[in-house]
Protein backbone atom coordinates (compact mmCIF):
# COMPACT_ATOMS: atom_id res chain seq x y z
CA UNK A 1 0.00 0.00 0.00
CA UNK A 2 1.25 3.51 -0.76
CA UNK A 3 0.94 6.56 1.44
CA UNK A 4 -0.47 9.93 0.34
CA UNK A 5 2.80 10.72 -1.49
CA UNK A 6 2.85 7.39 -3.33
CA UNK A 7 5.72 5.98 -1.22
CA UNK A 8 5.69 2.37 -0.06
CA UNK A 9 7.94 -0.17 1.66
CA UNK A 10 8.44 -3.88 0.94
CA UNK A 11 10.27 -6.10 3.44
CA UNK A 12 12.66 -8.43 1.60
CA UNK A 13 15.70 -10.57 2.25
CA UNK A 14 18.90 -10.63 0.19
CA UNK A 15 17.81 -13.84 -1.53
CA UNK A 16 14.47 -12.40 -2.70
CA UNK A 17 13.54 -10.97 -6.07
CA UNK A 18 11.04 -8.22 -6.78
CA UNK A 19 8.64 -7.99 -9.71
CA UNK A 20 5.43 -6.09 -10.36
CA UNK A 21 2.30 -6.90 -12.30
CA UNK A 22 -0.62 -4.84 -13.57
CA UNK A 23 -3.47 -6.10 -15.79
CA UNK A 24 -1.57 -9.40 -16.09
CA UNK A 25 1.44 -7.53 -17.50
CA UNK A 26 4.43 -8.54 -15.29
CA UNK A 27 7.86 -6.95 -15.25
CA UNK A 28 11.06 -8.95 -15.17
CA UNK A 29 12.29 -10.16 -11.77
CA UNK A 30 14.87 -7.96 -10.04
CA UNK A 31 17.18 -9.79 -7.57
CA UNK A 32 17.48 -7.73 -4.38
CA UNK A 33 21.28 -8.23 -4.29
CA UNK A 34 21.65 -6.47 -7.66
CA UNK A 35 19.62 -3.38 -6.72
CA UNK A 36 22.22 -0.65 -6.18
CA UNK A 37 20.00 1.87 -4.40
CA UNK A 38 17.06 0.21 -2.61
CA UNK A 39 15.78 3.63 -1.47
CA UNK A 40 15.58 4.98 -5.02
CA UNK A 41 14.63 1.94 -7.03
CA UNK A 42 12.40 3.17 -9.88
CA UNK A 43 10.44 0.91 -12.17
CA UNK A 44 7.75 1.60 -14.76
CA UNK A 45 5.18 -0.62 -16.44
CA UNK A 46 4.62 -0.15 -20.17
CA UNK A 47 0.96 -0.98 -20.77
CA UNK A 48 -0.44 -0.34 -24.23
CA UNK A 49 -4.09 0.65 -24.03
CA UNK A 50 -5.81 0.15 -27.39
CA UNK A 51 -8.01 3.04 -28.49
CA UNK A 52 -11.24 1.90 -30.07
CA UNK A 53 -13.01 3.72 -32.86
CA UNK A 54 -15.73 6.16 -31.89
CA UNK A 55 -19.14 4.54 -31.51
CA UNK A 56 -22.25 6.68 -31.72
CA UNK A 57 -25.28 5.36 -29.87
CA UNK A 58 -28.66 6.68 -30.89
CA UNK A 59 -32.17 5.62 -29.85
CA UNK A 60 -34.07 3.35 -32.21
CA UNK A 61 -35.99 5.36 -34.75
CA UNK A 62 -38.21 3.37 -37.09
CA UNK A 63 -38.50 6.13 -39.70
CA UNK A 64 -34.75 6.79 -39.74
CA UNK A 65 -33.97 3.05 -40.00
CA UNK A 66 -36.47 2.69 -42.83
CA UNK A 67 -34.99 5.60 -44.78
CA UNK A 68 -31.47 4.28 -44.19
CA UNK A 69 -32.53 0.85 -45.43
CA UNK A 70 -34.05 2.40 -48.55
CA UNK A 71 -30.83 4.31 -49.16
CA UNK A 72 -28.59 1.25 -48.62
CA UNK A 73 -30.65 -0.88 -51.01
CA UNK A 74 -31.74 1.85 -53.42
CA UNK A 75 -31.11 -0.22 -56.56
CA UNK A 76 -33.12 -3.16 -55.23
CA UNK A 77 -36.07 -1.06 -54.06
CA UNK A 78 -36.16 0.81 -57.38
CA UNK A 79 -35.83 -2.31 -59.51
CA UNK A 80 -38.69 -2.80 -61.98
CA UNK A 81 -39.42 -5.95 -63.90
CA UNK A 82 -39.02 -5.78 -67.67
CA UNK A 83 -36.92 -3.79 -70.07
CA UNK A 84 -36.20 -0.28 -68.75
CA UNK A 85 -34.51 1.56 -71.61
CA UNK A 86 -32.70 4.78 -70.81
CA UNK A 87 -31.57 7.02 -73.61
CA UNK A 88 -27.97 8.20 -73.63
CA UNK A 89 -26.74 11.45 -75.19
CA UNK A 90 -23.00 11.28 -75.94
CA UNK A 91 -20.80 14.27 -75.19
CA UNK A 92 -19.05 14.55 -78.54
CA UNK A 93 -21.94 14.93 -80.96
CA UNK A 94 -22.47 11.24 -81.72
CA UNK A 95 -25.99 9.94 -82.21
CA UNK A 96 -28.14 9.31 -79.15
CA UNK A 97 -28.80 5.71 -78.18
CA UNK A 98 -29.83 3.33 -75.39
CA UNK A 99 -27.84 2.03 -72.44
CA UNK A 100 -26.42 -1.33 -73.57
CA UNK A 101 -26.13 -2.56 -69.96
CA UNK A 102 -29.88 -2.12 -69.46
CA UNK A 103 -30.60 -4.19 -72.57
CA UNK A 104 -28.22 -6.96 -71.42
CA UNK A 105 -29.67 -6.95 -67.89
CA UNK A 106 -33.20 -7.41 -69.27
CA UNK A 107 -32.16 -10.88 -70.48
CA UNK A 108 -30.34 -11.93 -67.32
CA UNK A 109 -33.34 -13.87 -66.06
CA UNK A 110 -31.72 -15.49 -63.00
CA UNK A 111 -30.35 -12.15 -61.82
CA UNK A 112 -33.75 -10.51 -62.35
CA UNK A 113 -35.57 -13.23 -60.41
CA UNK A 114 -33.11 -12.85 -57.53
CA UNK A 115 -33.54 -9.06 -57.54
CA UNK A 116 -37.33 -9.38 -57.48
CA UNK A 117 -37.17 -11.93 -54.67
CA UNK A 118 -34.79 -9.74 -52.67
CA UNK A 119 -36.97 -6.70 -53.30
CA UNK A 120 -40.08 -8.55 -52.02
CA UNK A 121 -38.18 -9.68 -48.92
CA UNK A 122 -36.95 -6.15 -48.17
CA UNK A 123 -40.46 -4.73 -48.60
CA UNK A 124 -41.91 -7.46 -46.37
CA UNK A 125 -39.31 -6.76 -43.67
CA UNK A 126 -40.07 -3.05 -43.90
CA UNK A 127 -43.79 -3.74 -43.51
CA UNK A 128 -43.22 -6.03 -40.52
CA UNK A 129 -41.14 -3.34 -38.81
CA UNK A 130 -43.89 -0.83 -39.54
CA UNK A 131 -46.42 -3.10 -37.81
CA UNK A 132 -44.04 -3.57 -34.85
CA UNK A 133 -43.66 0.20 -34.59
CA UNK A 134 -47.39 0.86 -34.28
CA UNK A 135 -48.58 -2.39 -32.68
CA UNK A 136 -46.01 -2.19 -29.89
CA UNK A 137 -45.94 -4.07 -26.61
CA UNK A 138 -45.81 -0.79 -24.72
CA UNK A 139 -49.09 0.39 -26.28
CA UNK A 140 -50.84 -2.96 -25.83
CA UNK A 141 -49.64 -3.21 -22.22
CA UNK A 142 -50.93 0.31 -21.49
CA UNK A 143 -54.36 -0.36 -23.03
CA UNK A 144 -54.91 -3.91 -21.73
CA UNK A 145 -52.72 -4.32 -18.65
CA UNK A 146 -51.40 -7.61 -20.05
CA UNK A 147 -47.86 -8.78 -19.28
CA UNK A 148 -45.63 -11.82 -19.52
CA UNK A 149 -46.80 -14.83 -21.53
CA UNK A 150 -50.32 -13.45 -21.90
CA UNK A 151 -48.97 -10.33 -23.58
CA UNK A 152 -46.79 -12.43 -25.89
CA UNK A 153 -49.76 -14.61 -26.88
CA UNK A 154 -51.96 -11.57 -27.50
CA UNK A 155 -49.29 -9.93 -29.70
CA UNK A 156 -49.15 -13.02 -31.91
CA UNK A 157 -52.88 -13.81 -32.07
CA UNK A 158 -54.17 -10.29 -32.71
CA UNK A 159 -51.31 -8.87 -34.79
CA UNK A 160 -52.99 -6.67 -37.43
CA UNK A 161 -52.05 -6.73 -41.13
CA UNK A 162 -49.86 -4.04 -42.65
CA UNK A 163 -52.62 -2.20 -44.56
CA UNK A 164 -54.67 -1.91 -41.34
CA UNK A 165 -51.82 -0.24 -39.44
CA UNK A 166 -51.30 2.19 -42.33
CA UNK A 167 -54.91 3.23 -42.95
CA UNK A 168 -56.45 3.20 -39.46
CA UNK A 169 -56.71 6.32 -37.30
CA UNK A 170 -55.25 6.31 -33.77
CA UNK A 171 -58.74 6.15 -32.26
CA UNK A 172 -59.82 3.16 -34.38
CA UNK A 173 -56.49 1.44 -33.88
CA UNK A 174 -56.71 1.67 -30.09
CA UNK A 175 -60.37 0.57 -30.27
CA UNK A 176 -59.24 -2.48 -32.24
CA UNK A 177 -56.76 -3.36 -29.46
CA UNK A 178 -59.41 -2.94 -26.74
CA UNK A 179 -61.99 -4.96 -28.68
CA UNK A 180 -59.40 -7.65 -29.32
CA UNK A 181 -58.59 -7.73 -25.61
CA UNK A 182 -62.26 -8.42 -24.84
CA UNK A 183 -62.21 -11.32 -27.29
CA UNK A 184 -58.89 -12.53 -25.86
CA UNK A 185 -60.39 -12.74 -22.33
CA UNK A 186 -63.31 -14.79 -23.73
CA UNK A 187 -60.99 -17.07 -25.67
CA UNK A 188 -62.33 -15.91 -29.04
CA UNK A 189 -60.22 -15.65 -32.20
CA UNK A 190 -59.67 -12.26 -33.86
CA UNK A 191 -62.28 -10.91 -36.23
CA UNK A 192 -61.20 -10.71 -39.88
CA UNK A 193 -60.06 -7.24 -40.89
CA UNK A 194 -61.28 -6.28 -44.37
CA UNK A 195 -59.39 -4.07 -46.76
CA UNK A 196 -61.14 -0.80 -47.70
CA UNK A 197 -61.78 -2.07 -51.26
CA UNK A 198 -63.32 -5.28 -49.86
CA UNK A 199 -65.64 -3.22 -47.62
CA UNK A 200 -66.84 -1.22 -50.64
CA UNK A 201 -67.71 -4.43 -52.55
CA UNK A 202 -69.88 -5.59 -49.67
Amino acid sequence: MTNADGDYEIEVTEKDSIWFSYLNKPTIKFPVQKINNPFGFDIALQVNVPVLKEVKVRPRDYKFDSLQNRQDYEKVFNYKKGLQLKSITPQYGAAAGFDLNEIINAFRFKRNRQLLSFQRRLIMEEQEKSIDHRFSKALVRRLTGLSGNELDSFMVMYRPPFYFTQLTSDYDFQKYIKDSYSRFKKGLPPLPLLRPDEEEEQ
